[in-house]
Parts: C-alpha cells; structure tokens; sequence
C-alpha cells in the first residue's frame, strides 16, 4: 500500500512538532515536510508533491487561506484540510470556498484528524452532516442578497435530478444516503456529482454544499416538507 504524502503547515514549532510525532507514527502516513507560513508551504509542495496539506489558516507572511486558494488553483493540486480552533469561523468558510477538503480542529483526538487525513486521500470530505449545517447556518446567515443571487444563476445550469443530489449533498449525506434516498445507484449518485463539479468548475463537494446553501436551496426543501 502506498503511504499518503503529507505536509504539515503551521507556524508554531511546537504545534508541528506534536503533529508530525501523531501523524508520523501510522504505518500508511509519510511526513515529507513541514512549513511555517503559506509561502513555505508552496515551495514544498513543488519538491514534495504531497497527498495532503494539513493547513493551519491564521500565520505570518502568506496566511493560511491564501496558501490554500493558490494550491487549489493549480492542476496538480493536493487536497487540503484546515487546522483552526474554531467550528464557524468566517475564514474557515473562505477556506472551503476556495477548495479545501475540511477542517479539524486543533483539538480534535489524535484518531479523529489521522482519520480526515485518510479521507480527504481517499477523495471524500471531512465535514461530518452535524458540522455541515453549523457552518451552512453560519454562512446563510452572513450571506448577502448578491451571493444568493450568483449562487442561483450557477446553478441554473443543472438539471432537477442534479439539483436534488446537489441538495442531498448540501445537507451532508453520503452517496450510499443518497443513493437510498433518490432511489438509484451509488455509482449513478457518483456520476451526477462529477458531473455538477465539472458543471460548476467546482473542486470537491464541500464547495457543492456551500453553493446550495447560498443559493436558499437547503431552506426551500425544508419549507416542502
């Protein structure tokens, strides 16, 4: 089994340090670097290739969230999850607009933040539904009427079977939930994911979620109930 390459950004010395002694004890995980500030981290990313960039947002020089935008941005890009100390920070939600995979909390259990390192590999986000509808509510609620206009007019593009599985993916449901829920196939379920991200030119399903949410489509659903 190949190891899952990891990068470890943040700018204190000793936060790296209790990560890379954590992350670097598992048999799949290879530390094959550390940063102190985004800019550090762009470098290594070129001489490194990492899987995943474990991302701490607020640093010196070039902050955590430009670092993610610029890696996100690039064709090769690594998945990045967010290490914050808060659940519904506005910068966090910047953070999962611009293409990260998640975040974890600086606090979370030793498990918990291995286990979101081998999802995000895995391809799968690091938002669990019960965190999801935090920060969903915290973005409606800071949301302007110009966001919720835009956010209509991308996803006027889908169609009404990919704008329910864009729902479905809004309030955090898995594509086996989905696929029970819309009665068709997990791989169908799949397929219409891929196809809304290349629809939207968006990274992962997070941004899906977010995008539904400022559209007003999460609030609709729960009014036809």
């Amino acid at each position: 089994m190949t190891a899952i390459r990891l990068l470890l950004v943040d700018d204190d010395p000793l936060v790296r340090a209790g990560l890379s002694f954590m992350m670097g004890g598992a048999d799949d995980i290879e530390i094959v670097g550390e940063a102190a500030d985004g800019a550090e981290a762009e470098a290594l990313v070129d001489r490194t290739r990492p899987d995943v960039v474990l991302m701490d947002i607020r640093m010196p020089t070039v902050d955590g969230l430009t670092a993610t935008e610029r890696l996100r941005a690039r064709a090769d890009a690594p998945q990045v999850v967010v290490l914050t100390t808060f659940h519904a920070d506005e910068q966090v939600l910047r953070a999962l607009r611009v293409g990260a995979a998640g975040f974890v909390l600086k606090d979370t259990p030793p498990a918990e933040i291995l286990a979101a390192v081998r999802r995000v590999a895995a391809g799968d986000p690091v938002l669990s539904p019960t965190v999801t509808r935090q920060l969903m509510r915290h973005a409606v609620g800071t949301a302007a009427d110009t966001r919720r206009i835009r956010a209509r007019e991308r996803l006027a593009v889908l169609n009404d079977r990919e704008r329910e599985v864009a729902v479905a993916v809004g309030r955090g449901l898995s594509n086996a939930a989905i696929a029970t829920g819309l009665f068709m196939s997990v791989a169908t379920v799949k397929t219409h994911v891929s196809r809304i991200l290349a629809k939207l030119d968006l990274n992962n399903r997070v941004q899906i979620a977010l995008l539904a949410y400022d559209a007003g489509l999460l609030e609709e659903e729960q009014e036809e109930r």
